[in-house]
């Protein structure tokens, strides 16, 4: 079922009701605005891949997945019911979240036609009593009835591969391993490693050696780093 966040985000893209869920060939599309298709994805990359690569193939297209930088929880006594508590959860989301998903979109992107898009947006989440015998609140024990938008507090948008470089602020030695990439992003050395592979895929980074057994990189000559 589409939540409020969905349609906001629709409306936010598209002028007015006919330019939103439009038919193009066999598929609908979130929204059509200066001659491009939007499609809002909030689940994963991969699950649209091969329905955005079709879609490149005659339109220019923008993918837009929203990354949660702040989300308050809401808790209602029952579905559709009085709110009873309200928390801020204490997960947030970076912009480094998207190369989770886009270890599984290469093939898709870099493409000319295409422009990645990844608001980070503020959202109220809303919860009810799941599956317990008394619906009481208890750990874990809930159903999500709706997302809502707050705000949108900035936008990346990528072209081509080297824009990926705004999403790595910082400071790294000029050969450097994944463990250098966890530390100064702060980070887990698996994300740093899937980030490191995003890049050396796209022509972001090189490989530029092993030190044993660990890969070594660098920044290609067209990318300048983030200062």
């Amino acid at each position: 079922m589409e939540t409020s966040l969905h349609r906001a985000l629709k409306d936010h893209y598209a002028a007015d009701a006919q330019s939103r869920e439009v038919p193009i060939g066999s598929y609908r599309i979130d929204a059509v605005a200066g001659g491009r298709l939007i499609e809002i994805q909030h689940g994963a990359l991969a699950a649209i891949r091969d329905k955005v690569a079709e879609l490149l193939t005659e339109h220019r297209v923008s993918v837009v997945k929203p990354i949660v930088v702040r989300k308050t929880l809401v808790k209602q006594d029952r579905r559709g019911g009085e709110i009873v508590g309200r928390r801020l959860s204490p997960k947030r989301g970076r912009p480094i979240d998207l190369f989770n998903d886009l270890i599984h979109f290469l093939n898709v992107f870099p493409h000319r036609r295409l422009i990645l898009e990844a608001p980070l947006v503020e959202i109220e989440e809303y919860r009810y009593p799941g599956h317990g015998k008394r619906r009481r609140w208890r750990a874990g024990d809930f159903q999500i009835e709706d997302q809502r938008l707050v705000a949108i507090t900035d936008v990346f948008r990528f072209r081509r591969a080297t824009d990926l470089a705004a999403l790595i602020p910082c400071p790294l030695p000029k050969t450097f391993d994944t463990g250098d990439l966890a530390e100064g992003l702060d980070i887990r050395r698996w994300e740093a490693q899937r980030i490191a592979y995003c890049l050396r895929k796209t022509g972001v980074f090189r490989q530029a050696g092993k030190r044993g057994n660990t890969l070594l990189y660098r920044w290609t000559k067209r990318v300048r780093q983030a200062a």
